[in-house]
Formats: structure tokens, sequence, C-alpha cells
């Protein structure tokens, strides 16, 4: 028996998914096997929506905090990058002036 390919599922698919868990009555394993969806990925999405909610700001990062410390990751990789280029250069232009 083969391993299952690695789905994704949008926000909209997921909301979705939580607000059966919290409606239905049903536990979420069975609400999972009904789906055809990991168990553990049910309660992943469940969690997650439960931070989302809450607003803590000393909690765990909401999704879009998540997100947004991603896109600030990769910025500071390049902002570094070209930092350190124009660094090598200068002192490159600085030693061949003299």
């Amino acid at each position: 028996m083969g391993r299952r390919k690695r789905r994704t599922f949008t926000r909209e698919y997921k909301a979705e998914v939580v607000r059966l868990v919290r409606t239905s009555g049903k536990s979420i394993p069975q609400l999972a096997k009904e789906l055809d969806l990991g168990e553990t990925g049910v309660r992943a999405w469940v969690k997650q929506a439960e931070i989302d909610e809450k607003r803590d700001p000393h909690g765990p990062l909401t999704t879009d905090e998540k997100a947004e410390v991603v896109r600030l990751r990769r910025e500071l990789k390049t902002v570094t990058m070209e930092r350190d280029f124009l660094r090598k250069a200068a002192a490159f232009f600085a030693r061949s002036g003299k």
C-alpha cells in the first residue's frame, strides 16, 4: 500500500471543516473519517482557528502573523545580501582608486 499524496486545502475549506467540528456534534475522528481527512490535520486546523480567534498578543502566532514573519524573513535575507554586496563593492573601489 503506497503513501497518500500530500493534499493542500484552501483557507475556506479548513474554516468549513472547523465549523463542522464545532457544530455537528461529531467527534474529530468521526468527521475526519467521513471527509477522508487525517485526524491530526483536522485537530491542527481547529487549534489554529482557536489561536486566530483569541488574538492574545503574548500567545502563539496567528496564521496571518506567521505569513508576515515568512515574508519579513525573505525581505531581510534580500536586504542583507544587497548590503553585503554593496560593502564589498565599496571596498573594491576604495582599493582600486588608490
